[in-house]
């Protein structure tokens, strides 16, 4: 179980001694003052590790500057140290309050006689170009040293006027004429030419500037034509014209032109490379004839290396919109078909080449093709591509090598595609896989069993009889001793439960469980459990889950397989479920419950501060709230039969006017029954947002618990509650959109069945009759009989992020308050960190972080004042785009009214597709309004003049109008 703890004991939080960030700062700056050099080096290369534990400015301003002070006085081994941090810490350079002190103190050294010293400071002054790239000084000290004689400095020079070319239009345009000089200058010797050449990529800011230095490189391409030359030049045209956008046409064309006529191969490599940039880039500038021109030099290259650089090149094309521009601007002078396109040619010529990349490019692009033109010409092309993929399999399946793994990759991604868009190829694409997967290597099965997994899942293509072959290849791992073999466990494992869609056999899970016995560790039966439990077969899961529950070595991991154990028994007593008998229904469901209750008992003690299994327990809470939900639907269904709608029913309901009164007490049982349904779908949606690191898949099971919620309140409406105004249309689903699961595949085909049940009654009998209740409890039954999918991101969390709130000014202690005169406003500055995971931006990205500012009164002090309701509260709402995960913005708040305020910032995230995520955090302050002292003072005479009379009082208070 030592690798399913890694996680567990990272959040836990073992290890180094948490100290806050101003003792940590201290130490480091005890480290920077000691005498010795060592010390001094140390406590330097530290910094970035505190930049990244305390991200926010107030910190790293003070870090920066003492940085900059051991720039300044220290030796050139110090300041290359300090030199590293600042390349290294580069995105928290903005947060950097006082840039002036900081540069002054780093720009000091420039003026040093030693050369190292100035090139060391010029690199640092490139590092920092993003937060000063306007200094009239920086810009005129590495004019300056472009003309030094020390070669250290003159490339330290290089180095920061590509950075300031970067940043600055105007030190770019300055700087353009002085390096074109300097290349064109007989003096400038050969190898500095090749480092001041990449410098033009930066000339991109506007079109003059751009056009110049492409005439530049125009004339540096012919004049100097050696291959060092040429390599560098022409990789610096395309950088230029991939900036520019303008010239990547003319880019694509000059490359293409130097692949074909030039005969080095290193130039010819280098145009392949810069095309694939171009073809990554910007797919839809390639036309017809580029493609075309492509396609001929690799029919006609001798060289295999060449061959297999250009047909990356067209692979890559033909995944986008160019490959449908080659094929419909065909010449339209006659018929052609599909075969005669040079581009189908040579990937039928490549795909059964003997060099292993150059047959892989040719599939894709095959596969490519088929996926993307569906016109009727180009149907013999599938054929093709299945036959071509079946033949690379047989190849790449008996090889160990890690190239003949990758190549398999490729093939298995083109399987499931093609299948994925074209599923009649499915049958032969399976069968070839199954057939592979006993002689294959143990590396290649694991891959083979990803790719029969993901056709599964998507078409119900394993017959029950497969299933006899991958039992009997299931004995056969089990006896192997090779290291890939509890990988392969688990994988097969998977593709079992993918294809028994039904619940497992006895003989299945005897062999599943007698192979882990004998074969495996823990982690692989948690894995199979895990697997198990995503497909639907709880049984097997609980049994897993059971013969684990002694093997761990912590409590919380004792408590979190005991909640699963109890989820995996809950749900199979649902699996009893029968169509007809709702009595047995009612009992299953509340057996289940026991289980569930008892399961979120332990999924509570599993949980650590650090680690606090939110969704997991948001996911079951409402899951419980469901099952009870559907219980109490039932009954009160069947109160129909036992509590029917008294004699004088239909009296009641004429004299109140409410035609519902006629169907007795049911029929407001079944309005609080719809009601409760409607808010467990909006809970449902509140889970959905609040998960913006979960993938797609937990998504989508989500989204259908609350469409089965949205479905029961529905039907309840349309059968009892308004039957004239139901309208089916907006329910109606659409039979087109692709379903990525089999539970996604059953639950659509139960909403399908449930809402024609529904209008069919709907149209033919008034409410309410047996008929309209037992239409309900059959839809609840078959809901609940589809077997509950536990989705990845209940066990494993593959994308992490976070946002960290500081407020300013905040109070020494949390709970006292920051005192406010109320005729004066509060500027709240409120800064954020975004934190990631180690894969940051897997499923989605933060494009904008929506900051709620709100102020509530919690305690009046002094008098009631009649004040407007609009100065009674602050509601503000900002949204800020994170600038290398840092945003930081300012609320002006009023407080008017005197007494204590609770002021709360509500952060949430806008991804990329414009969707809102309630991610959180919250953050509350308190603020003590107080009276501003001239009023206060003006108040006190009015009392001391006052006399004591009420009627007095209220005169004075008249005579002032």
């Amino acid at each position: 179980m030592a690798a399913g703890g890694k996680s567990f004991l990272a959040d836990a939080g073992y290890g180094e001694q948490e100290l806050d960030a101003n003792s940590a700062l201290m130490e480091l700056d005890k480290g920077l003052r000691s005498g010795k050099l060592g010390e001094q080096c140390e406590a330097v290369v530290r910094f970035p590790r505190l930049f990244q534990k305390y991200p926010f400015p107030i910190l790293i301003n003070s870090a920066f500057l003492k940085l900059a002070d051991v720039f300044r006085v220290g030796n050139n081994f110090l300041r290359l140290c300090v030199l590293k941090v600042t390349q290294q810490s580069e995105k928290h350079l903005e947060k950097i309050l006082n840039v002036d002190e900081f540069v002054k103190r780093v720009f000091s050294v420039i003026h040093s006689n030693d050369p190292v010293a100035r090139a060391i400071t010029l690199r640092m002054l490139g590092s920092m170009a993003s937060i000063i790239p306007e200094r009239k000084n920086a810009h005129h000290s590495i004019r300056q040293s472009l003309d030094s004689h020390d070669n250290v400095e003159v490339e330290a020079a290089i180095f920061a006027a590509a950075n300031f070319s970067a940043q600055s239009k105007d030190f770019a345009a300055g700087i353009c004429n002085k390096i074109s000089e300097m290349i064109q200058g007989l003096a400038t010797p050969v190898d500095l030419k090749l480092k001041l050449i990449p410098i033009l990529q930066h000339m991109h800011h506007d079109a003059s500037l751009a056009s110049s230095s492409r005439q530049l490189l125009q004339q540096l391409v012919t004049s100097y034509p050696s291959t060092k030359m040429v390599i560098v030049t022409l990789h610096t045209f395309t950088l230029l014209a991939a900036s520019s956008l303008v010239d990547i046409p003319k880019q694509v064309q000059l490359l293409l032109q130097y692949l074909k006529n030039d005969p080095r191969k290193a130039v010819k490599r280098l145009a392949i490379q810069d095309l694939k940039l171009l073809a990554n880039k910007m797919p839809h500038t390639w036309s017809r004839e580029n493609i075309q021109a492509l396609c001929e030099s690799a029919l006609h290259t001798p060289y295999d290396s060449l061959k297999l650089g250009m047909l990356s090149v067209l692979s890559t094309l033909s995944g986008t919109i160019a490959i449908k521009q080659y094929f419909s601007s065909a010449p339209g002078t006659a018929a052609t078909t599909a075969r005669s396109f040079d581009l189908v040619k040579l990937a039928q010529e490549c795909c059964y080449h003997n060099n292993r990349g150059i047959a892989a490019h040719g599939v894709r692009i095959l596969t490519n093709i088929s996926a993307s033109c569906q016109e009727k010409d180009l149907l013999p092309l599938e054929q093709d591509a299945v036959f071509g993929l079946e033949s690379l399999l047989v190849l790449c399946s008996q090889d160990d090598s890690p190239g003949a793994q990758a190549t398999l990759k490729i093939t298995l991604t083109c399987m499931v595609k093609l299948v994925k868009c074209r599923p009649h190829l499915s049958q032969s694409v399976v069968e070839s896989l199954l057939t592979q997967l006993h002689s294959a290597q143990d590396a290649a099965r694991i891959l083979m069993c990803h790719c029969l997994a993901a056709i599964a899942m998507q078409l119900p293509v394993l017959a029950d009889g497969m299933l006899g072959d991958l039992m009997e290849l299931y004995k056969v791992i089990g006896r192997s001793t090779t290291d890939k073999k509890q990988e392969l466990l688990v994988s097969l494992a998977t593709v079992i439960f993918v294809s028994s869609q039904k619940a497992l056999s006895p003989e299945i899970k005897t062999v599943i469980k007698q192979q882990l016995e004998n074969a495996s560790n823990g982690w692989t039966a948690y894995r199979i459990a895990r697997q198990a439990s995503r497909m639907g077969n709880h049984d097997m899961a609980r049994e897993l889950y059971q013969s684990l529950l002694t093997q761990v070595a912590s409590e919380h991991f004792y408590f979190w397989l005991n909640s699963l154990k109890e989820f995996s028994h809950a749900e199979q007593c649902l699996t009893g479920l029968q169509e007809d008998n709702y009595s047995s229904a009612l009992s299953c469901i509340a057996e289940a419950l026991k289980s569930y209750h008892k399961g979120i008992a332990s999924l509570t003690a599993a949980s650590t501060p650090l680690n606090p299994l939110s969704f997991q327990c948001g996911f079951v809470k409402l899951r419980i709230d469901l099952l009870q939900a559907f219980s109490q639907l039932i009954c009160t269904c069947n109160s129909l039969k036992t509590s029917p709608p008294p004699a004088i029913a239909t009296t009641i309901a004429m004299t109140s006017g409410n035609d519902l009164q006629r169907c007795g007490r049911i029929s407001n049982q079944m309005k609080l029954s719809m009601e409760e349904f409607r808010n467990l779908a909006v809970r449902y949606g509140d889970l959905y947002q609040s998960s913006f690191d979960a993938d797609s898949a937990t998504l989508r099971n989500v989204e259908l618990q609350q469409q089965s919620c949205l479905l029961i309140s529905h039907a309840i409406e349309a059968l009892i509650l308004d039957p004239e105004s139901a309208n089916f249309q907006e329910y109606s689903s659409n039979g087109a959109a692709h379903v990525e699961s089999e539970y996604e595949r059953r639950m659509m085909s139960v909403f399908n069945h449930v809402l024609e049940e529904v209008e069919s009654l709907n149209r033919k009998y008034a409410p309410v009759s047996y008929l309209h209740t037992a239409c309900l409890c059959s839809a609840v039954i078959a809901l609940l009989k589809v077997p509950l999918s536990f989705q990845r991101y209940f066990f494993q969390k593959l994308q992490s992020t976070s946002i960290k709130l500081a407020l300013s000014p905040s109070p020494r202690n949390p709970a006292e308050p920051i005192a406010v005169q109320n005729n004066q406003q509060l500027a709240l500055k409120v800064e954020g960190v975004v934190q990631h995971g180690s894969k940051p931006g897997l499923f989605r990205k933060i494009q904008s972080v929506c900051l709620n500012v709100s102020s509530v009164l919690q305690s009046k002090s002094g008098q009631d004042y009649k004040i407007p309701i609009d100065n009674m509260t602050n509601e503000m709402e900002q949204r800020v785009e994170p600038h290398n995960d840092y945003f930081s913005t300012q609320f002006l708040l009023n407080f008017v009214i005197l007494g204590t305020h609770n002021i709360t910032v509500e952060s949430s995230v806008i991804d990329s597709n414009g969707i809102v995520w309630k991610t959180g955090p919250k953050t509350t302050i308190f603020v003590k309004s107080l009276e501003d002292p001239y009023s206060q003072q003006v108040r006190l005479q009015q009392q001391q003049g006052q006399p004591p009379s009420q009627q007095q009082q209220q005169r004075t208070a008249y005579s002032r109008f």
